[in-house]
């Protein structure tokens, strides 16, 4: 349940307004107070049936009373009307303007790793992305390097000055993550409902990308984003596709996805092109795709050397990305005027 204040309410009669609602039976903590130009919502989390519309529609200082049946109604328009941003450690703030993550799959070496980062930094991208563990199907694949991943990504971090994101597979490593100062944990798709790593995400103060897992419905993905955003609220969604019957494909990236999200939820949302095709030729359109349905950004696969890579180098591109990024901002920016 929301309520609308008009734009003349005063902080008194705000107050006014909480103290009824605990008197009513709710609790503090379950009061967010949103302040919108020109509205400011107060929105009511939890079993809301006790309360009455009809009498906080008689107060003078409500413009209207909405009830919401929605089980994410914490990450709605309606109850947050204002987008989420999240700022990084070098000012860049995702949902405000074009996100750019890029980097390889995997951190294979640091020399790769450095590399393909001045590769993307020179392209124009503001997020290092790297691998260090790596949950592939067969145990016979390439695995990650571990801790050893995690010093490298911290290393050049360090001396090109990018934020960095990699992926936590298991809450017992979340303390490496810490030390080494990642600015933004990815949770796999893999991991999309693992409720215990969840449950360990909503108690940091670091940002959290969470990805769709592919067989997972929109619904129920934003309950596992609502579970780390009751206790983090730094959390960025990434659509990243999934499998289908037709045997041409891959992955397919569903833009539907994208384009609902963001009209509906104030969450910034990424694409991952890279995933979602899992074909190094369609990257760049399903970039443009992304924008153009309403992401707030992409998550691209680069590597020096595609060829030679030891994980995904079949959808990691390389040069092409110096052409690929500027297009990008002028697609956001025609989108979004």
């Amino acid at each position: 349940m929301i309520i609308q204040l008009k734009p003349t309410t005063n902080k008194r009669e705000l107050e006014r307004i909480i103290d009824r609602l605990v008197k009513d039976g709710i609790q503090r903590e379950n009061i967010d107070i949103i302040k919108g130009d020109p509205y400011t919502v107060v929105g009511i989390k939890g079993d809301t049936r006790k309360l009455s519309e009809d009498h906080y529609k008689t107060l003078n200082s409500v413009y209207q009373v909405i009830r919401i049946s929605n089980p994410c109604k914490e990450l709605t328009r309606q109850f947050h009307p204002r987008s989420t941003i999240i700022e990084l450690s070098n000012k860049h703030r995702i949902g405000e303007g074009l996100s750019v993550i890029a980097g390889p799959c995997a951190v294979e070496s640091y020399e790769q790793l450095f590399t393909t980062a001045k590769i993307v930094k020179n392209a124009g991208a503001n997020i290092l992305r790297g691998g260090a563990y790596k949950p592939r199907t067969s145990p016979d694949t390439f695995q990650g390097l571990g801790e050893e991943g995690l010093k490298y990504l911290s290393r050049v971090k360090q001396e090109l000055g990018m934020p960095i994101i990699t992926e936590i597979t298991d809450p017992r490593d979340l303390e490496l993550f810490l030390d080494y100062d990642v600015d933004i944990i990815q949770v796999g798709a893999r991991n999309c409902q693992n409720f215990r790593l969840l449950d360990e995400m909503a108690k940091i103060d670091r940002p959290v990308m969470l990805k769709r897992g592919g067989e997972v419905p929109v619904n129920e993905y934003l309950l596992a984003a609502l579970r780390i955003y009751r206790g983090n609220q730094k959390v960025i969604l990434c659509e990243r596709g999934g499998k289908t019957s037709d045997p041409k494909h891959r992955n397919v990236l569903n833009l539907n996805n994208v384009a609902y999200i963001k009209k509906n939820y104030h969450l910034p949302i990424i694409v991952d092109p890279s995933h979602g095709s899992g074909i190094r030729e369609s990257v760049a359109p399903l970039s443009y795709a992304g924008i153009a349905s309403g992401a707030d950004g992409v998550m691209i696969e680069v590597h020096c050397n595609p060829e030679e890579a030891l994980c995904d180098g079949e959808q990691s591109i390389d040069g092409e990305i110096h052409e690929l990024i500027p297009k990008l901002h002028e697609l956001y920016e025609l989108v979004r005027s």
